[in-house]
């Protein structure tokens, strides 16, 4: 019973410590990388889709991102996503071909973008102490209902606050490692 507890909350973890990740991902920093762009919604005849499932990205260089759009006839929908998405980025599109600059980011920017970071990967750790509690009221159930004794239920505790520990450590990690890759020059 514990384990099971135990196993429901680390899935759980690890969905809030995924989702921080796809969230960095996405996240702008100096460098070009497809991550930006490629979950970017493009209105293709009239339905929502994917740059991904438009187009092919690539990184030819380390400050551009080159999108060469399957059907030539998609260029100005993508062309208007980007305009509109809040990337900040300029689109030039020679017909077959866009191309996005990705500019160096200003002191300012970097350091607007690591409080991004502070702040998403607080609410990530909020994500994994409240898990934690779901599994502790869990806990304090079964043990109310003899289905645990009181050390079980004691034992069960100091594993969920280990899982937590460990699960906290990994959103520092993730956050740290953006927040280098942000203010790297």
């Amino acid at each position: 019973m514990i384990n099971d507890i135990l196993a429901e909350v680390k899935i759980s973890m690890d969905a809030s410590v995924d989702a921080l990740k796809k969230d960095f991902i996405a996240m702008r920093t100096g460098r070009a990388s497809t991550e930006l762009v490629s979950r970017l919604l493009v209105t293709y005849y009239g339905t929502p889709t994917a740059l991904q499932e438009l187009a092919l990205l690539s990184v030819p260089e380390p400050q551009l991102i080159s999108i060469r759009p399957y059907d030539p006839s998609a260029v100005k929908a993508i062309e208007k996503a980007i305009m509109e998405s809040d990337l900040g980025l300029n689109p030039n599109n020679d017909g077959k071909i866009i191309r996005l600059q990705i500019p160096r980011l200003t002191e300012e920017r970097r350091r607007d973008l690591s409080k991004k970071v502070n702040k998403r990967a607080e609410e990530a750790r909020v994500s994994v102490r409240n898990s934690r509690r779901s599994g502790m009221n869990d806990l304090k159930s079964f043990e109310k209902e003899k289905m645990i004794t009181e050390d079980e239920q004691k034992r069960g505790q100091k594993k969920l606050q280990e899982l937590t520990d460990e699960y906290i450590k990994k959103v520092d990690n993730v956050a740290t490692n953006k927040e280098n890759e942000i203010m790297e020059v």
